[in-house]
């Protein structure tokens, strides 16, 4: 039994608990939370794992459950644990004053999360089953059924999009859908890298396009090439040896985000230290699918699986595997009055979430390329070869079957 004032405490420590992090919103915007994209402005959480914790890798998408504690009484009563265990073991109580200020936030603004069971997701598309597809056969059957009319009316959408060029729509839903199934030695193979060439400048053609592409993606990022971006942002993580953490960077993205570059943007300059080692990280990124983590004394490679589209004037001073020249269908004087015609679909509208659906069941579906068809795809590239060999490569056959696929 508790007594009355007793009761009425711990209301009011529940109370705090509740309203500890929306009222403390302002105090939290001064701390740095280690966002990887700038202007991040969601909450923020420490998860506690206390087994199987390096099975977890980085940027890996995951779903928590746990206990959730916005005490700071509590975690008050953590570190008074950790000050007393470290009396046992002298090594564990090594921190320094910085490093216990980026490591222990107060938890009223940045909340502890004790795990107890945590899953890596396939997808993070709400609008499939969280588990696999084949364990869905009703879902994956009614799907299928629909797959290729949805397609079409999703080609006739990107097709108005893209100023009426059939093509690059066509290439534009196969960038979309792309996906690095598997690497061999160093080469990963699926990714396709698509640069859309001679996008207007008028209208802001670039950010509605975008716009477009951030409503059917799952998860997006827009990144602007101007001058001032490459030479002041920080693209690649880098380690803190003073806070001992590792300072986020832009490419620091979960498996299959849609990364828009916008090249239009880039204005004659000079790239500075900063700004080479950005634009060699975005190439690195396109080609290998990797970013060189920056540990200063050495470079550590994380593989990653992005989706990279490229918007341009001209051709893009970065690699692609794909290169496509928009053919406007519109004239200019009637290109701003084309643009504003072009609307968004709206948020909840069942054509916008089969287009979601579409998009995620063709990247997750698995796909197999029988004996016989492999022998064909051979016969026709030596003929290729014969042909012309000079300009026909291994590249281009790979490029051919990522196509196919």
């Amino acid at each position: 039994p508790q007594s009355p004032t007793e009761q009425h405490s711990n209301g009011d420590c529940k109370r705090q608990e509740t309203e500890a992090p929306s009222s403390q919103t302002a105090s939290a915007s001064h701390l740095d939370l280690n966002f990887p994209l700038p202007g991040e402005k969601g909450p923020s959480c420490l998860v506690k794992v206390y087994e199987d914790w390096d099975s977890f890798k980085l940027n890996d998408t995951l779903e928590v459950y746990g206990i959730l504690s916005v005490s700071p009484a509590l975690s008050a009563l953590a570190d008074e644990k950790d000050a007393s265990s470290s009396l046992l073991d002298p090594t564990e109580c090594m921190e320094t004053a910085e490093e216990q200020r980026v490591h222990s936030p107060p938890a009223s603004l940045v909340p502890r999360l004790h795990m107890l069971y945590a899953k890596p997701l396939p997808h993070n598309n709400p609008l499939l089953p969280s588990a696999t597809l084949e364990d869905n056969g009703a879902f994956l059957s009614s799907t299928l059924s629909e797959m290729a009319s949805v397609r079409a009316e999703l080609l006739t959408y990107f097709t108005h999009v893209l100023l009426g060029d059939a093509l690059a729509a066509e290439y534009l839903i196969l960038h979309l859908i792309s996906n690095v199934y598997t690497r061999r030695d160093i080469l990963p193979l699926g990714k396709f890298t698509l640069n859309l060439s001679g996008c207007p400048t008028v209208a802001s053609f670039t950010e509605r396009f975008y716009q477009i592409i951030q409503q059917l993606a799952p998860s997006s990022y827009y990144l602007g090439m101007s001058l001032q971006n490459m030479n002041q942002m920080r693209l690649v993580p880098k380690k803190d040896y003073v806070a001992n953490r590792l300072v986020s960077g832009a490419l620091q993205l979960a498996r299959n985000t849609s990364l828009f570059l916008d090249e239009t943007q880039l204005e004659q300059g000079q790239l500075d230290t900063t700004g080479v080692r950005n634009v060699t990280a975005l190439g690195n990124l396109i080609s290998w699918q990797k970013v060189d983590y920056d540990f200063n004394y050495h470079q550590m490679e994380f593989p990653c699986n992005i989706n990279v589209l490229i918007a341009s004037e001209a051709r893009s001073l970065l690699p692609s595997d794909c290169q496509i020249h928009l053919q406007s269908q519109v004239t200019p004087p009637h290109l701003e009055e084309y643009l504003s015609s072009i609307h968004m679909l709206p948020q909840a509208s069942s054509q916008l979430n089969k287009f979601r659906i579409y998009l995620s069941v063709a990247r997750l579906l698995d796909y197999s390329i029988s004996d016989e068809v492999t022998k064909s795809v051979e016969d026709d590239f030596v003929d290729m070869r014969k042909d012309d060999p000079q300009s026909v490569s291994a590249e281009d056959l790979h490029r051919m079957l990522v196509v196919a696929r």
